[in-house]
């Protein structure tokens, strides 16, 4: 004899207005605590029911406003398996009461959030007296899981079809195909609840309604609410298997990426500073090594996707600069003549002067060509120190009054470098 509890609020609107994380903990005792009122055991579950009302009202308020911050409960119990579920608000497309004008999307937002991580399975529930092509639970589902690997489709209210239809096709995952298929459930009527209709008479009625009915009678063993439970303990398993190596690897980058930042630290201690000042001096060195062995190329932490620091400068003296050189346009035919130009108009009238100022002349027209090459090329290696800098001040990120006016100094150096060496040039 395993007993069932009864104790999320139902009723008429939108009764659901807060997301409700249920965590369902094997036990030996049974019992239910709340994350916002942690001393308290609740053993009556009529309690866990109106607290779960009461702690809706103080947040939204009693005339149906909504608020994404959940509502987390815990139930211990010796009947459950360790499982995690979220109970959501239903999707509302006009505002009443206090709601907002914009329910519609906030409601959306607030499911999305939670049916989008990767690790959850979602349980698309659709009434079967409305066109399943119509369902927002499954077009939400879709949305975030287009494959159909993590949704499985929950069909209710099979007892209020129009007489002479069913839900047959729906049910042998014919007509929108799920990956999980679909399960139909008969749950109690409002008048049932409030006739305290016991759940185990419930299910006995819904095991009746299966077994008598000629759409469902041949898949009655794989319909209703135990079956539903079998079908989520088995694909949650399923699904943890298939997600844990991926999860596993995921808090391992993490662990790594901490241990990383936590090497950053390890040098500081706020209250002492001597070692403030020993902390910032191995910083700034840190800088002044790791810069010299991005130019020089003797990093111990080798870049292998792309190229950088020392490799690119490299690259714009010994590719980039020749090919903006062979650019430039040169005519001997056009050469010959302004020679020739040039050695006459040094003659002028008396033809005394030797032609070396003519040579000069020519040799300096053609000279000036090379500025814009070598000055396109100081820009590049320039560009290149700088990006260099703002790499190498990616460690002092945990400092960032220190990454800022390291980058600023050593940018305002390499400025004032770049202004004698294109004087220079």
């Amino acid at each position: 004899f395993i007993p069932c509890r009864d104790f999320l609020p139902r009723g008429s609107g939108i009764v659901t207005r807060r997301p409700l994380i249920l965590q369902l903990i094997f036990s030996k005792t049974e019992y239910a605590e709340f994350l916002h009122c942690k001393s308290k055991k609740f053993t009556d579950f009529d309690e866990v029911r109106q607290e779960i009302e009461a702690e809706t009202d103080r947040v939204t308020g009693t005339n149906k406003g909504i608020s994404p911050v959940p509502i987390n409960l815990r139930v211990y119990s010796p009947h459950v398996l360790n499982l995690t579920l979220i109970d959501l608000p239903g999707i509302t497309k006009v505002p009443v009461g206090d709601q907002p004008q914009d329910i519609e999307y906030q409601i959306k937002d607030m499911i999305l959030q939670f049916i989008s991580r990767e690790s959850s399975l979602i349980l698309a529930v659709t009434p079967a007296n409305m066109d399943l092509a119509n369902s927002d639970a499954l077009k939400m589902a879709k949305e975030v899981d287009p494959q159909g690997l993590r949704t499985i489709g929950v069909i209710t209210k099979l007892d209020l079809m129009d007489e002479g239809t069913d839900a047959r096709d729906v049910l042998e995952n014919k007509l929108l195909p799920l990956r999980r298929g679909y399960i139909g459930v008969v749950n109690r009527s409002q008048k049932d609840i409030d006739g305290k209709k016991d759940i185990r008479a419930a299910l006995a009625a819904e095991r009746k309604f299966f077994l008598s009915h000629p759409a469902y009678r041949h898949m009655a063993d794989r319909m209703g609410t135990p079956h539903l439970q079998k079908v989520l303990n088995q694909q949650l398993t399923n699904h943890i298997r298939e997600t844990l190596p991926s999860l596993r690897s995921k808090l391992q980058s993490q662990l790594l990426s901490l241990e990383k930042e936590v090497e950053e630290y390890k040098n500081f201690r706020p209250d002492d500073p001597t070692r403030k000042t020993k902390a910032l001096l191995q910083m700034v060195q840190q800088f002044g090594v790791d810069f010299e062995k991005r130019i020089e190329g003797s990093g111990d932490q080798v870049d292998t996707l792309e190229l950088s620091g020392g490799a690119r400068i490299n690259r714009i003296f010994h590719e980039r600069f020749p090919f903006e050189l062979v650019k430039m346009e040169f005519d001997e035919k056009d050469l010959r003549r302004e020679i020739s130009y040039a050695i006459k108009n040094i003659h002028g009238v008396t033809g005394l002067f030797t032609p070396d100022l003519a040579f000069e002349a020519i040799v300096k027209k053609q000279v000036v060509k090379l500025k814009e090459p070598c000055l396109k090329c100081v820009d590049l290696v320039i560009q290149e120190l700088i990006n260099t800098v703002r790499q190498c001040t990616s460690k002092l990120g945990s400092y960032p009054r220190l990454r800022e006016e390291t980058e600023r100094i050593v940018t305002t150096h390499i400025r004032e470098r770049e202004g004698k060496t294109k004087d220079q040039v």
